[in-house]
């Protein structure tokens, strides 16, 4: 198969997997991405190439995050992926330039992977395809290899994102429910999208230092109290209805009742965990101790991710929200006073993965 276009354009945005009470399964998308260009080379042979510096079959430019440590060639998180799904997409080992601009922070809890992996399948689907952009193909792409769903989920789809996966023990290739007329539901991943409420604000401090994905899930034990599984999927339930868009004052989109909860003490509850963070809290003692002071101070604080970033969410109207945001900041203050800590106010990401062809 010959590609379709000469040049394509992604924009995915930052994530925050294991959102909350929501291991492995909850994810929310920020509007803080990283933009990249693949570029086809004019003449697909090895024999044609000028003095640029190619790296085997690619080119690769960075700048901002990663420029420094992240690889420059075939091994490039980017390029292998995109190896990978131009043959699940049946074209063949194409020459480009890659041409990443980095915004998110690696290996700290913001997705940069899944950004890595979603771009990279996004990008081998346009060149094989016309039209609009398969999202679902995309997804159980980048999740088959990721290999966790709630990280790429909502850079895919954007808003609040709740995912599992379908074992083929649970069916014979698939699944076809009772009293359902449309296509059996497969054996795979799978995810719902919400919107979320436009009243949601974030902070996401960025520390210092990295932490790594597969250290920060070796931490995890073998298995957990079953009273530690009752409270996160008794807070787990809730995140649709903490997050979610309300369709008119007393009913979110769900067909669900406004309760007389607020909507920062749904957040607050939605965002505790008793699954991974505590078991982690050690391999990132001062993410942390910022997420412990945040709580006492009654925000919705939670670590991001693996780690090691903080993300904290509150709502409100816009004079509410500017106070909160001030006071977050001063609580983090000796935090962010240190070398390297950061913070970014950030809103929510309703478009997920974006594509533009040449």
């Amino acid at each position: 198969m010959k590609p379709v276009c000469n040049s394509v354009s992604v924009r995915v945005p930052a994530t925050s997997a294991n959102l909350g009470s929501g291991f492995d399964t909850a994810g929310i998308a920020f509007d803080y991405a990283d933009s990249l260009v693949f570029t086809l080379d004019d003449n697909q042979s090895k024999n044609s190439l000028d003095s640029l510096d190619y790296a085997g079959n690619v080119r690769v430019i960075i700048h901002g995050e990663g420029e420094d440590t992240l690889q420059k060639d075939e091994t490039h998180l980017v390029v292998s992926t995109f190896r990978k799904a131009c043959k699940i997409f049946g074209l063949p080992n194409l020459r480009f330039t890659l041409e990443a601009h980095n915004q998110i922070p690696q290996a700290r809890g913001m997705g940069s992977s899944a950004e890595a992996i979603v771009a990279a399948v996004a990008a081998a689907w346009t060149f094989a395809h016309e039209g609009e952009l398969n999202r679902e193909a995309i997804f159980e792409i980048a999740a088959s290899i990721e290999g966790h769903p709630d990280n790429v989920a909502p850079a895919v789809f954007g808003g609040l994102t709740m995912s599992w996966k379908l074992d083929a023990g649970e069916g014979k290739g698939s699944v076809r429910v009772a009293g359902d007329c449309e296509a059996p539901l497969s054996t795979g991943f799978h995810t719902v999208r919400y919107k979320v409420s436009q009243d949601i604000s974030v902070s996401v401090f960025v520390p210092n230092f990295e932490l790594s994905t597969e250290l920060a899930r070796r931490a995890l034990p073998a298995k957990v109290p079953y009273g530690d599984a009752i409270f996160n999927v008794s807070r787990a339930a809730i995140l649709p209805v903490a997050f979610g868009e309300l369709n008119s004052d007393s009913e979110n989109e769900l067909g669900a009742v406004k309760s007389n909860i607020s909507r920062n003490a749904l957040l607050f509850a939605a965002t505790q965990d008793a699954l991974h963070q505590p078991y982690r809290a050690n391999l990132m003692k001062d993410s942390w101790k910022l997420v412990e002071a945040l709580r006492e101070a009654g925000f919705a604080a939670a670590i991001s991710g693996a780690g090691s970033c903080v993300a904290v969410f509150y709502a409100g109207d816009a004079e509410y929200k500017k106070s909160a945001a001030q006071k977050i900041d001063a609580i983090a203050k000796p935090w962010l006073s240190r070398d390297g800590w950061r913070v970014l106010h950030v809103p929510v990401d309703s478009e997920g993965v974006e594509i533009t062809r040449e």
